[in-house]
């Protein structure tokens, strides 16, 4: 065996990671993380010494234009400090100012305890919330970093509940996806669309599971032990992608990082959109990603929309057909489309429901499936044919 072949000597100072296999099979790797990040990612890796003394985690919350959101996401945090786990002594609250136009960083420094900082310069090849949030992870004193949206509300103890969880599971990542708050038809209706699509395309189970390729993640909740964090290579490894979260999962199952995923409304909600514009300018930027079948799975939504639209409109024409010797049959044939129906609503409601949306709303569902199907055409079309997206006044490539 040559002597590049040989797994690497561990080294006794090195920290473990949660869930990294070391078992047979496990890929070779340096001695040191700063020389396996370079490997891949060149200058990926924290280049600040590291602080004296960690603190248990550190919540950092990128904000852009967050006016109307983060006041409520920063009182459900702030309010979790106690005796026992003090903001300021054994955690942090970082906002990062995403270069905001509106009053974000006026009312976040108006919390006692919660750090604002500003975003770096948005250097070419990265995402606004991708450079925000690496700003932030490179001064972070935490040995858990949570990075969470600014528009989520966070249920009482969910931060220490959370991390408890991740070592129980051996996950050097946890995601959470949260309880969606919607209001309004359109929303109401739409999404529970494209979470059950998601729930589909992402079963929890095989995301957690370390034998699948499955992976995924939500980045309005997103713990992330700190030396699993370099492992990945930060968010400096995924700076140019739009989806973020997911990639970064991807990376985790491939480096052999603990990953775990879970709907959570025990722990989170959010209101992803406030308005009908940020909500189609929002799906058009990740369906694409999240569906790389969008344009196929546009039209098999579509036919959903002609199987619960005409199979009963064909029924009752049949039924309403002129009595002759033959009506009977026509009879019989209508029953059959209507059966057919009968299958086609249950099958479609029995999808509709691993969303996890309260009943009305999947009830609503069917009446967003012309939205749905638009919107995947949109998001497809911009990433694949016009190869650029817009998200909060900035331009990407698709």
């Amino acid at each position: 065996m040559k002597n590049e072949d040989k797994p690497a000597a561990a080294d006794p100072s090195r920290k473990p990671v949660l869930g990294l296999s070391e078992g047979p099979g496990a890929e070779s790797e340096p001695e040191d993380w700063r020389s396996w990040a370079a490997l891949t990612v060149p200058g990926t890796v924290f280049d600040q010494p590291e602080p004296a003394e960690l603190m248990e985690l550190s919540v950092i919350i990128p904000a852009r234009n967050e006016e109307d959101t983060i006041a409520t996401c920063l009182e459900s945090l702030v309010r979790q400090s106690e005796a026992v786990f003090e903001l300021g002594r054994d955690w942090e609250l970082i906002v990062v100012d995403d270069h905001s136009t509106d009053r974000t960083a006026e009312i976040a420094r108006g919390f006692a305890g919660v750090t604002v900082m500003q975003a770096g310069k948005l250097e070419q090849g990265w995402t606004g919330k991708n450079n925000a949030m690496w700003t932030a992870a490179r001064k972070a004193r935490g040995k858990w970093l949570l990075f969470t949206d600014a528009d989520t509300i966070h249920e009482p103890g969910d931060l220490h509940r959370a991390i408890h969880e991740a070592v129980r599971h051996k996950a050097g990542m946890l995601s959470y996806s949260p309880r969606q708050l919607v209001s309004g038809l359109a929303q109401r209706s739409l999404m529970p669309l494209i979470f059950c699509e998601l729930a589909l395309s992402y079963p929890p189970a095989l995301v957690s599971d370390p034998g699948e390729r499955v992976a995924a993640a939500n980045g309005q909740f997103l713990l992330i032990e700190r030396e699993a964090y370099r492992r990945l290579g930060g968010h400096a490894s995924v700076a140019q992608n739009v989806l973020e979260d997911v990639e970064l999962a991807f990376i985790a199952k491939r480096r052999r990082v603990g990953l775990r995923f879970r709907y959570a409304e025990d722990a989170v909600s959010t209101r992803m959109y406030r308005s009908f514009g940020a909500m189609v300018e929002g799906w058009t930027k990740n369906l694409a990603l999240l569906f790389h079948n969008a344009l196929s799975l546009a039209l098999w939504r579509a036919l959903d929309i002609a199987l619960l639209v005409g199979l009963p409109v064909l029924a009752i024409e049949l039924w309403n057909a002129q009595f002759t010797v033959r009506s009977l049959e026509w009879l019989a044939a209508g029953w059959v489309l209507a059966l057919l129906w009968v299958r086609t609503l249950f099958r479609f409601y029995g999808r509709v429901a691993k969303s996890n949306f309260p009943f009305v709303d999947c009830l609503l569902s069917p009446l967003g499936l012309p939205l749905f199907v638009w919107l995947l055409y949109r998001s497809w079309f911009q990433h694949r044919v016009l190869k650029q997206v817009s998200w909060k006044g900035r331009s990407y490539a698709g």
